[in-house]
């Protein structure tokens, strides 16, 4: 036995000493009872040790292996498991309970069947849990997984998809809060929780009014005229023919662009749901819940002109059969209009943010466009905190002119 002050330094140094020609115990000089062993092989363990009971026999908890846990992880963790012993509980016993607890998977599972309740995030969920949670984690008890774990396997689902990774790091965070709150796991548990992910860039496009021009310049010609077929307007038809585009698919675009709505909650939207006299449209059920979708006059004219075919107002395939169902996709009329028009790089999503950037470049507040947009939380307005800067700039110039001339009084 030796004592010890356990750093990253010291550690390191330890383990590329010699191998011992038997196991040695070092004690660290600092927290009593933490420690580290290391065999014959040249192995280094981790453990705390303990009472569980006042006046009982000492306990010794593994902790992790030297490598998997960094010095500072161990410390934190023989700290709580002294701790807890102080108060009586039993770490290694909770460790043999762990056996009936549930799996990774099913506290996942039991997450998203009892807690989420829209069908697409659900389904997105799954999706991720069965690609990337359930093949590295989903067979290790709940309780027992440690952050060291689940950075390991964050690591691994990053070298086939490094967003996707992140994703499902937050839905396994998530799962364990929940978790946690309903008794699937221990109060306050959760590997998950701090872990660091792969930076994410986030893609801005705004449109400007020169593409803005162009674009609704290629939607009247895709109406009148048609657009070829090479330019993605049909799937059957000869090369080089001209086709003309649905008026639904391009009214679709255009709502998208003048209420900064997302493509689904247009093509889903119902007939139902316009409501003509407020001019707003009201959604049951967005990605953020029930939604109140503000109309401008340009846009409650498009719907106006509309042939009601069915249920949606964007009809598709199906419009008035007994199992109609909303249009699936724009990206082949997008595909066509944006060809037509030279314009590049360009998603039909970030039709909001052109939507958006026009808005804060119009000198409306971030918590307006916010609003307007349907955003739950406000940090993610702050995209646009950069347009409002310079939104602002522009404004106090006109200000600052005006005052200036005012007072410069004969001058």
């Amino acid at each position: 036995m030796a004592k010890i002050e356990i750093t990253t330094d010291s550690v390191s140094a330890l383990m590329k000493s010699a191998r011992p020609n038997r196991t040695i115990y070092y004690f660290d000089d600092d927290l009593t009872g933490f420690g580290l062993y290391r065999t014959t092989t040249g192995t280094g363990t981790w453990f705390a040790e303990f009472r569980p009971v006042a006046g009982g026999a000492k306990k010794r908890l593994k902790l992790g292996r030297v490598g998997t846990l960094k010095a500072n992880e161990a410390r934190e963790a023989a700290r709580r498991a002294i701790a807890n012993a102080a108060l009586g509980k039993d770490l290694a016993q909770n460790r043999s309970d762990e056996r009936g607890s549930v799996s990774v998977d099913a506290l996942v599972s039991k997450y998203i069947e009892e807690y989420v309740k829209k069908a697409s995030t659900a389904n997105l969920y799954r999706m991720l849990l069965n690609k990337h949670i359930k093949p590295r984690l989903g067979s290790t008890k709940a309780a027992a997984l440690t952050r060291v774990d689940v950075q390991r396997a964050h690591a691994l689902m990053s070298k086939e998809a490094r967003v996707s990774a992140n994703r499902s790091i937050k839905l396994l965070s998530a799962a364990y809060g929940w978790g946690s709150r309903h008794g699937h796991v221990p109060e306050g548990v959760n590997p998950a929780a701090k872990i660091q992910l792969n930076e994410e860039k986030g893609r801005e496009r705004f449109l400007t009014v020169d593409e803005m021009y162009a674009i609704g310049t290629a939607m009247i010609a895709a109406e009148t005229v048609g657009l070829p077929v090479n330019a993605g307007t049909a799937k059957h038809a000869p090369k080089g023919q001209l086709v003309l585009m649905s008026p639904y698919a391009t009214a679709a675009i255009r709502l998208i662009m003048l209420t900064g709505a997302r493509r689904s909650e247009i093509l889903h939207l119902r007939w139902t749901e316009v409501d003509f006299k407020r001019g707003v449209l009201q959604l049951p059920d967005s990605k953020t819940g029930k939604k109140t979708v503000f109309l401008p006059f340009a846009a409650i004219e498009i719907l106006h002109g509309l042939t009601r075919l069915g249920a949606f107002v964007i009809a598709g395939e199906s419009a008035g059969t007994k199992h109609e169902k909303p249009r699936a996709d724009l990206k082949r009329p997008w595909a066509a209009i944006c060809k037509r028009a030279g314009v590049v790089g360009v998603r039909i999503h970030d039709l909001r943010h052109t939507f958006a950037s026009v808005g804060v470049g119009g000198s409306l507040g971030l918590p307006v466009i916010g609003a307007l947009l349907g955003h739950a939380d406000p940090s993610t307005t702050q995209r646009y905190a950069h347009l409002a800067d310079e939104a602002a700039r522009r404004a106090v110039e006109a200000i600052g002119s005006k005052i200036a001339g005012a007072i410069a009084g004969g001058k």
